[in-house]
C-alpha cells in the first residue's frame, strides 16, 4: 500500500472548506485507485490466479485499515459508503441483542444516519419502543457522561455515541461513557466519521463506522468495524463476502485506494492538526471582531483542529453559502442538510444556539494561511451586503 508519495502538505492554496463532507482525493488514493483498476478488477471470492492476487490486495488493505483503528482484521469489513457501515451496524447490534433489551440510546447530536438507524429498529416490530432515547447535550454539544451513563438500563440493547460532531466539531467523552456501558454489558457503536485519520480512535468502540471519503479516500467505501465478542447479526441477507457481514462485489480499487489515502493522512495527521488548529483559531477569533452578531459554537478546545461553525444573524444560512461560493468558497450549512424538511439544525437546536445564518468551515489538506486571510475579509462583505439586501 506504499506509495511514492511523501505525504508533504501541498503548497497550493484552496477556496474548498468543505473537508468534513468530503476530503479530496489524496495523492497517494490516486496513485493506487489507478494501478488497482488494472491488478484488483477480479472477484476475491474466486480461486484463480487473478482471484487470488485480488485476495491478497485486500486483504493487505484490511489490515492497513484495521492497525491505524486498533482492530484486528477479522474485525473489519468494507461497505458501500459510511452511511451503510452506519446502518448495518446500529441495526446488526441491535437484532443480535434484542433477548438482552430493546432500547437504544443515543446522544441528541448523533449524525442523521444514526438517527434513522435507531428510530428504523426501535419501529421494526410491535414489541420494540416507539424511538431511541436520546440524550441532551450543553451548549458545546458535549454530552454530560454522566447523563449519558444515566440513560442506560437494564433494557438497552446498544449505546451510540459519536467520536465527534460532523457539524460543530465537538469531540465527545466516548472512553468515559464506554467505561459505564462496559459494565452494564452494553456495546457501544460509535461513528468515527469525522475523526478517523485525523485524531487517534477512541478505545472503547464496541462497533464503529467510518468513510473513506472522509480522510482522502474516494468515494463509495465505508469501513464496519465489529469487536471480536460484541453480537452481531446482520439486518440484510447474509451472503459470502465480508465473512456474511456485507453482500455484494465490493469496490476493490477504491478499497485500496482508502487504506493508501489512510496510511498516507495517519503520517501527516499531527502535521496537519496543529496547522488547521492555528488557522480555525484565527477564524474563531476574527470573524465575531469583524462581523456583528455572529455567534460561534461548539467547544473552544475539546473539538475538532480542522472545523469552525459559526451563526450569522439576520443572514440565511443558504443565501450565506451561495454568496461565499461565488466568491471562491466552498462551505457548507447545518440547516441546507434538512432544508427539505423546513426544519433547522437538530444539532444546533439540541446544544440551543443560533440555528440560522448558519456556516460550517471545515479546512482541508490544501488550504493555507493566504486562503484564510481572503476569507476573513470577503465573510464580513457578503454578510453586510445580505443584511443590507435584507433591509437590516
Amino acid at each position: 500500500m506504499e506509495s511514492n508519495d511523501d505525504h508533504r502538505v501541498p503548497e497550493q492554496g484552496s477556496g474548498y472548506f468543505d473537508a468534513a463532507s468530503a476530503e479530496p482525493l489524496h495523492p497517494s488514493a490516486r496513485e493506487v485507485w489507478l494501478a488497482a483498476v488494472d491488478e484488483g478488477w477480479a472477484d476475491p471470492a474466486r480461486l484463480y490466479g487473478a482471484a487470488r492476487r485480488a485476495r491478497m490486495l485486500l486483504d493487505n488493505a484490511r489490515e492497513v485499515i484495521a492497525s491505524l483503528l486498533g482492530a484486528q482484521p477479522s474485525e473489519v469489513s468494507f461497505t458501500a459508503s459510511g452511511t451503510q457501515a452506519v446502518h448495518q451496524g446500529v441495526l446488526g447490534t441491535a437484532r443480535a441483542r434484542r433477548r438482552a433489551g430493546r432500547q437504544i440510546v443515543a446522544s441528541a447530536v448523533e449524525h442523521s444516519a444514526v438517527l434513522h438507524a435507531a428510530a428504523h429498529s426501535a419501529g421494526d416490530d410491535a414489541g420494540s419502543p416507539a424511538a431511541p432515547r436520546l440524550v441532551g447535550v450543553d451548549r458545546t454539544g458535549r454530552v454530560d457522561p454522566a447523563e449519558f451513563a444515566a440513560a442506560v438500563d437494564a433494557d438497552t440493547a446498544l449505546a451510540c455515541l459519536q467520536s465527534a460532531n460532523h457539524e460543530v466539531g465537538t469531540v465527545q467523552p466516548v472512553d468515559d461513557v464506554s467505561e459505564h456501558c462496559r459494565d452494564r454489558g452494553v456495546p457501544v457503536f460509535v461513528d468515527a466519521a469525522q475523526t478517523v485519520g485525523r485524531q487517534p480512535v477512541p478505545r472503547g468502540w464496541s462497533v464503529l463506522a467510518a468513510s473513506a471519503h472522509k480522510w482522502g479516500g474516494p468515494p463509495g467505501v465505508g469501513v464496519l468495524a465489529v469487536r471480536r465478542g460484541t453480537r452481531w447479526r446482520s439486518a440484510l441477507p447474509e451472503d459470502e463476502r465480508e465473512d456474511g457481514r456485507v453482500p455484494g462485489f465490493g469496490n476493490l480499487p477504491g478499497i485500496l485506494a482508502a487504506a493508501s489515502a489512510l496510511h498516507a493522512r495517519a503520517g501527516e495527521a499531527e502535521q496537519l492538526a496543529a496547522r488547521h488548529r492555528a488557522l480555525v483559531d484565527r477564524i474563531r477569533a476574527e470573524i465575531p471582531a469583524r462581523v456583528p452578531d455572529v455567534e460561534v459554537v461548539g467547544d473552544p478546545d475539546r473539538r475538532l483542529p480542522h472545523l469552525v461553525t459559526f451563526s450569522c444573524l439576520y443572514v440565511n444560512g443558504e443565501a450565506l453559502v451561495g454568496e461565499l461560493d461565488r466568491a471562491g468558497f466552498a462551505v457548507s450549512s447545518g440547516s441546507s442538510c434538512t432544508a427539505s424538511t423546513l426544519r433547522p439544525s437538530h444539532v444546533l437546536e439540541a446544544m440551543g444556539v443560533l440555528t440560522h445564518g448558519n456556516v460550517r468551515v471545515s479546512l482541508s489538506r490544501d488550504v493555507t494561511s493566504a486562503d484564510v486571510d481572503r476569507f476573513l475579509d470577503v465573510v464580513p462583505q457578503v454578510v453586510s451586503r445580505l443584511r443590507a439586501e435584507a433591509g437590516i
